[in-house]
């Protein structure tokens, strides 16, 4: 399996049989400046219907869209949302949040939009055992680095990729991805925007990787 950083918080994601996932398109503002997403995708997920998420439009063929927390199977690969919420006021401030899950070359992957909470306990073992996570870091809109930290300690993925902070592309009033890497150790600054991954491979304490974003 292949994950590449696009920007913000969407990847994609590209199975060893070439199944390509898009997780939350992003829409280019005055504030994010990441290039157009002009990527080919079979699936796309979006988290929430906020502008900088659910950019379905720029993704080029016709993926199938997979919202909300039904569980769906698309091209073999099963998907399971997790209701959650985009602020600590249940939704009162910015919405619903949906945490999607899935299963990529045995791999399980989980993406978690905007969260804007920590998890409760149901709400992790509803997302269960995690390899990779997909998690925003900046604070403000999403999770700071403080609660992503305890949601990484309480879910124990074997790789965490941070996502949705502040960079020379993202303008928001965010904070940059320092804060959440402050102190910690197994820390993979890449110069690259892509990893290869196989499970077989996985490090035996959590690897934090750290991607350029692509575009």
């Amino acid at each position: 399996m292949k994950i590449k950083w696009l920007g913000h918080s969407s990847f994609l994601i590209t199975s060893n049989q070439g199944v390509r996932i898009i997780t939350d398109p992003y829409r280019v503002s005055r504030d994010l400046k990441y290039n157009e997403i002009k990527e080919l995708a079979d699936i796309v997920t979006v988290s929430h219907e906020h502008l900088d998420h659910n950019n379905i439009a720029a993704i080029r063929g016709k993926p199938q869209v997979v919202r909300d927390t039904a569980k769906v199977e698309v091209k073999g690969i099963k998907f399971t949302g997790i209701a959650t919420y985009h602020d600590e006021s249940k939704g009162r401030e910015h919405g619903a949040n949906t945490v999607f899950c899935f299963n990529v070359d045995g791999i399980r992957v989980c993406h978690l939009g905007d969260l804007g909470h920590n998890l409760s306990d149901q709400e992790a073992t509803e997302i269960g055992e995690v390899d990779v996570l997909l998690i925003p870091v900046g604070g403000s809109f999403t999770i700071n680095a403080d609660i992503a930290t305890q949601i990484g300690n309480k879910l124990k993925p074997r790789i965490i990729i941070p996502m949705h902070y502040k960079n020379k592309w993202c303008n928001f009033s965010i904070s940059g991805v320092d804060d959440f890497l402050n102190k910690k150790k197994n820390i993979s600054n890449m110069d690259a925007s892509e990893v290869e991954l196989e499970k077989e491979n996985f490090p035996i304490e959590t690897q934090i990787i750290v991607l350029k974003p692509a575009l």
